[in-house]
């Protein structure tokens, strides 16, 4: 029979489930569905924890990670992020994200195998501890998006390295404009690497549990792999992006979103639309696609379109999460300006949806103020990611 624990840190309302269904495997549920799932600092800290001990534990060979209620996991926990630099408290914000990006280049360069089931919704932090794990399930309910620019924010969490992975310049659009996607979506642009009905998910974990907890425990990693793929593959279906799905207007993406500057990528989605007669499906995505940049922070756009391109010539997701934290660290500093802190208000505090950014347009962004939230730190500041995770947890938290 399956053991349950808790997160140590409460008891009375764990935050993370966890399940020893056998010695092999381990379910992890984040469970706080009242809240989307949106991961505190106590559950990036009980992550690390988890994981660290799977990945010294000869025995693990899968994890699965998924989420409580209607969300695999809706973000980190930006609001008390926020809630700190009004209090100008900014070492716990800044320390928030070291930790987060801690976690998720660990999650990435781990060996223990991992299968998230993103079973609704999956954004921010969300897709970061999914996506840099080897199997990202989608099923009907999922809904994928990085919608930082909204907030004053950036997409972070490690996306400039696989979103400049993605087809064409695909990337640069899910990027800038926060566009959700659906599974069949995601699944196509290979951020899913399986579709599964969630009324299957129950079965498909039952088989992983059953079948890979009756394998020796002498199996190869290369061996669990194949086994956990093939059981993956026996329950996935592999449906077509709808009709209406930006998917289909691949070659209009390359075309606008391959400009130089965000004015431009504007201006050609401005165009093609433009040349539209009648109302159709490519007129919807067209639309919602300036809206989106248009209501956007433009400091924001500009340090995303950088950020993406910039993750498009690095070669490791390290780097990509070391550059991510210089970023956010002078975004937290509001140093130029504190559209992070004026998003984070409109959006989710007083929720007026009405954002005043500064500068207020595109134009007014110059390239010196796009270089500021790229230059370095100082040494004592910047991200030092571990060479090697063989480290308690108490030494990571130290980081």
């Amino acid at each position: 029979m399956a053991s349950f624990s808790s997160d140590h840190h409460d008891h009375g309302n764990p935050e993370i489930l966890v399940q020893e269904n056998n010695p092999f495997i381990r379910t992890l549920t984040l469970h706080k569905p009242q809240k989307l799932n949106v991961i505190s600092n106590s559950m990036i800290f009980r992550l690390i924890e988890l994981f660290l001990n799977y990945e010294h534990d000869a025995l693990v060979k899968l994890v699965i990670l998924k989420g409580s209620g209607k969300a695999f996991c809706a973000g980190g926990d930006v609001v008390y992020v926020a809630h700190h630099l009004y209090n100008g408290n900014l070492r716990p914000a800044l320390k928030f994200f070291k930790i987060g990006y801690t976690l998720m280049y660990f999650l990435a360069t781990k060996t223990t195998l991992q299968v998230s089931f993103l079973n609704g919704i999956t954004m921010g932090s969300g897709a970061g501890v999914s996506i840099h794990g080897r199997f990202r399930v989608a099923t009907e309910k999922t809904v994928f998006a990085m919608p930082e620019t909204a907030i004053g924010g950036f997409p972070d969490v490690g996306s400039s390295y696989y979103l400049s992975r993605l087809p064409g310049f695909f990337g640069e659009y899910l990027g800038l404009t926060g566009a959700r996607l659906d599974g069949p979506e995601m699944l196509a642009l290979g951020l899913a690497t399986h579709y599964v009905p969630s009324s299957n998910l129950g079965l498909l974990e039952e088989a992983l549990i059953r079948k890979l907890g009756s394998s020796s425990t002498n199996t190869s990693s290369t061996d669990d792999y194949a086994i956990i793929s093939a059981i993956l593959d026996e329950y996935s279906e592999q449906p077509a992006p709808k009709t209406k799905s930006a998917y289909h207007y691949m070659d209009v993406i390359d075309k606008c979103f391959s400009q130089s500057t965000v004015e431009d990528i504007l201006s050609s989605l401005e165009n093609e639309l433009a040349t539209i007669i009648n109302i159709t499906d490519h007129h919807e995505w067209l639309s919602s696609a300036i809206q989106s940049l248009r209501q956007a922070s433009p400091t924001s756009l500009k340090i995303t379109l950088r950020s993406i391109r910039g993750g498009r010539r690095l070669q490791g997701v390290g780097e990509c999460i070391v550059r991510e934290y210089r970023i956010i660290s002078h975004v937290l500093r509001g140093e130029i300006n504190k559209d992070f802190m004026e998003g984070c208000r409109a959006m989710l505090l007083d929720k007026d949806k009405n954002p005043k950014w500064k500068p207020s347009r595109l134009e007014l962004v110059t390239d010196q103020i796009v270089e500021h939230y790229f230059s370095r730190l100082d040494d004592d500041e910047e991200l030092n990611l571990p060479q090697t995770f063989n480290l308690p947890v108490t030494a990571i938290s130290k980081i």
